[in-house]
């Protein structure tokens, strides 16, 4: 095992002294924008993180707990498969919004379960999946709602189908030989339909899914196995998948979610582009690569409202309309990120000759469309809008940015701004929007420069592109990450919440602000590589530590209690690991706030405190280290975390976060 700068004595001995936040749920809403960006940086904080640091994947065991560190432990597994179940439970399990059999796709293939499943077939074929270990009773979505109760809403079938006998050791370090028992709903989801939802379709929202999909999706189908092996190879060319030897994704399961993921991503991007474009009148404007916003504005309006009807036995568009007809930045930048993945993630631009083969071999006309020439070419003008993967993120990112700039930027202030309506532009800049817009900016920017994102999004690459859109974002990246310092930090070096133009700052300065700020500048100079933004984002981090890190509760809080949303979990893991692999001190930096010692020892204390200690509602059974055990309670691991049937409600909850809790001393 190779490790490098990971945590000593010390900080571990300072760990065990610290106190646990108290937490105390008050409101159980899933709210799929902030959650799934919750779960985007906790993804992204995970093995990723990890690994980056030094930690070999290959010896973590979700059945024991705290191996090799408690850090190495709480990212490497608990965050990074907390937020892949998040994941699952809203696609596969709620039914919180139409099903896949009723979305555009299928319908173009006949509109039926059958075909549906028929198309689940091939998916599986190209996978080596075999198709009895598909789930039974999923519920795909084509998207999601805004929000919704996740509170399942019937008895959810426990009945033991078969079970094994391990040795775990807990969280509270107890270690035991156990047997484990597989209940029904393990491989049945047809008991965890959720309760109810709002049946509103908001940009963010499906932005929020789309993210967490493409991220796993590129994770999953990033290389091939060996069909009668499973052994995961790299791909060494786009027709490796034909050799009758090889197949499709890192190994047959994994490929087999890269698959389904992909296909439901499909499906939100080609509802977009075919009835989500408005004028400011109607719905299902045309969107062509040509868009011009200064001939007719065209964009995604905040909340249209869905009227579901019954097709195929499952929840289908009845009607939509438009009930808040406004632009939201935070809608903007929540779809430009994911959009940006998918562009790179399907990207079949002649000139981009640093492309993974493996991802070639999934978009090259089986199982997923190849993008026609005049698409491949990379000239907006001549660029056609079609129904493939590529030529479908090409054509929506290109709307996205252009609706950034003339829509929410002011020239003269030199920032995005909230809302515009009817070609109105508000005033208002909430620095939280305005510090994560960098972040989608500087992924938009490497795709359309052919750098890598995902899980490499700062790595250097070997070629760039230098296209014009790629220095219209690095040109805004500069505009904006200067806005914030100039205007919105306060005398005590923190960031306010917000300021409108020609008025005055917002009185707040709130720890989500604060860290979403890191997060932002970090990605400025990731994007830029002017060092001025590192020092920011340095000088930022540490006046917030010393401002709110309270020891007791092992977290960041404004006063004694503060209160956390999905919002500020997102933000402060998406600054931890920003300061882990960006900010930490080197050479003669010696700031104590920037030891990665004490960063890893944070991230531990904040996560099990405030996640661990009731946000995240419930957990899978497997890969995060729960299981059912026979003649055991429902939190086998001792996290803290139960299992989904005993997570409150009449039935039980899914294994998702909730939408608000306070958390305390």
């Amino acid at each position: 095992m190779k490790k490098t700068l990971l945590v000593n004595a010390i900080a571990w001995a300072l760990l065990s002294q610290a106190t646990h936040a108290a937490v105390k749920v008050e409101d159980k809403t899933f709210h799929t924008a902030a959650a799934m960006l919750a779960y985007t940086e906790f993804e992204l904080s995970g093995e990723p993180l990890a690994e980056a640091l030094g930690l070999d994947l290959d010896v973590l065991d979700a059945n024991r707990a705290d191996e090799p560190t408690p850090f190495d432990f709480a990212a490497g597994i608990e965050s990074y498969e907390y937020s892949e179940e998040a994941m699952y439970a809203l696609n596969y399990q709620s039914g919180m919004g139409p099903h896949l059999v009723n979305g555009p796709q299928n319908q173009a293939r006949g509109g039926t379960m059958a075909s549906l499943g028929q198309r689940v077939l091939s998916l599986a074929e190209a996978v080596g999946f075999p198709a009895d270990e598909v789930p039974q009773g999923m519920y795909p979505l084509s998207f999601p709602y805004a929000s919704a109760n996740p509170e399942f809403a019937q008895a959810v079938n426990v009945t033991p189908v078969n079970g094994d006998q391990i040795t775990i050791k807990t969280a509270k370090g107890t270690e035991k030989r156990v047997k484990t028992q597989v209940p029904a709903y393990f491989r049945d989801y047809s008991t965890l339909r959720w309760s109810g939802s709002d049946q509103l379709l908001v940009p963010a929202a499906v932005g929020g899914i789309l993210l967490k999909e493409v991220m796993w999706s590129q994770d999953f189908l990033g290389g091939m196995h060996v069909a009668d092996t499973d052994e995961e190879v790299e791909a060494s060319s786009a027709k490796m998948d034909q050799d009758g030897k090889h197949k499709l994704g890192v190994s047959a399961a994994d490929g087999f979610n890269g698959m389904m993921l992909t296909e439901q991503s499909l499906d939100k991007l080609a509802l977009l582009q075919s009835r989500l474009g408005y004028d400011g009148k109607q719905l299902g404007v045309a969107i062509t690569p040509q868009y011009d916003p200064a001939k007719g504005v065209i964009y995604f309006p905040h909340q249209v409202k869905v009227t579901e009807t019954r097709a195929n036995e499952a929840g289908a568009i009845d009607k939509l309309e438009v009930v808040d007809g406004s632009a939201q930045l935070r809608d903007a930048w929540m779809l430009l990120w994911p959009l940006s993945e998918f562009y790179a993630f399907t990207d079949q631009r002649s000139a981009n000759t640093n492309q993974n083969p493996a991802f070639h071999a999934v978009f090259d006309g089986e199982p997923f469309a190849a993008a026609p020439a005049a698409n491949r070419a990379g000239d907006l003008n001549k660029a056609v809008a079609g129904h493939d993967a590529f030529s479908l993120a090409l054509n929506l990112s290109n709307l996205t940015f252009k609706n950034l700039m003339a829509l929410h930027f002011e020239p003269k202030a030199g920032t995005l701004v909230d809302s515009w309506q009817a070609g109105t532009q508000g005033k208002h800049v909430t620095a939280f929007d305005a510090a994560y817009a960098l972040v989608a900016l500087q992924i938009f920017q490497r795709a359309q420069d052919a750098l890598p994102v995902g899980y490499a999004a700062g790595d250097n690459g070997e070629l760039n592109l230098n296209t014009a859109q790629g220095k219209q974002a690095l040109k805004l990246i500069t505009q904006q990450a200067d806005f914030i310092l100039s205007q919105l930090k306060g005398s005590n070096g923190l960031i306010h919440d917000g300021i409108t133009l020609g008025g005055k700052l917002d009185a707040g300065q709130s720890v989500e602000t604060q860290f979403a700020a890191v997060r932002g500048l970090t990605a400025a100079f990731l994007a830029t590589q002017d060092g001025k933004y590192r020092s920011a984002a340095r000088e930022l981090f540490i006046a917030t530590d010393k401002a709110y890190f309270n020891t007791k509760a092992g977290t960041w809080l404004a006063g004694k209690q503060d209160e956390y949303t999905p919002w500020t979990q997102a933000a402060i893991s998406g600054a931890l690991r920003a300061a882990m692999l960006n900010l930490r001190n080197e050479g003669a930096e010696q700031a104590p706030e920037l030891e990665l010692a004490k960063l890893t020892q944070q991230y531990v204390s904040w996560f099990r405190g405030t996640n661990n200690g009731g946000m995240q509602m419930a957990e899978w059974i497997g890969d995060s280290g729960e299981n059912v055990v026979e003649g055991a309670g429902h939190d086998s691991d001792e996290d803290g975390v139960p299992q989904v049937t005993a997570a409150g409600g009449q039935h039980g909850t899914a294994m998702v976060m909730a939408g608000k809790a306070v958390i305390g001393e």
